[in-house]
């Protein structure tokens, strides 16, 4: 598994875009684009994603830019990565779990299977909202501490 310049930009502008849009005002891919030091024309194709899953909104004119569709505790970080079209499998395997003619009996598909759901399961506990309280290390995360240790 591999998160793409587009997946790490996508998590970065929507922590950027929750700090600077607070209360919901919109953000404009040029203050995001100056913040983060990412290219504008790069993080309009990542917003178009974002948009197009439901992550955010946007209000067109002066004063406009884009906003989070939904409350920052329901959007977690798997969203964000599914919706800039990051693939979250550990290995090619487990996209042609129907096709492959060794799932069967292939010993090694429920090891790569397991890590691919915690990895999920882990992406998926992980809301912007919660990053933006405090962060997020082992000490903190149930989630990594219960099931990564």
């Amino acid at each position: 598994m591999r998160i793409t310049t587009r997946g790490r930009y996508a998590l970065r502008a929507s922590l950027a875009m929750a700090v600077m849009g607070k209360d919901g005002y919109p953000v404009s891919i040029s203050s995001l684009a100056e913040r983060e030091n990412i290219s504008s024309v790069f993080l309009e194709q990542i917003f178009f994603k974002l948009r197009k899953a439901g992550i955010v909104s946007s209000i067109r004119g002066p004063g406009g830019g884009f906003y989070f569709a939904q409350p920052l505790e329901q959007l977690t970080l798997k969203d964000i990565l599914d919706a800039a079209g990051e693939e979250l499998n550990f290995t090619p395997c487990d996209k042609r779990k129907g096709e492959c003619d060794r799932v069967g009996y292939c010993l090694s598909h429920a090891v790569w299977q397991n890590t691919t759901d915690l990895i999920n399961n882990y992406f998926k506990s992980i809301t912007l909202a919660s990053i933006l309280e405090g962060g997020i290390s082992l000490e903190k995360d149930s989630f990594a501490r219960d099931n990564l240790e």
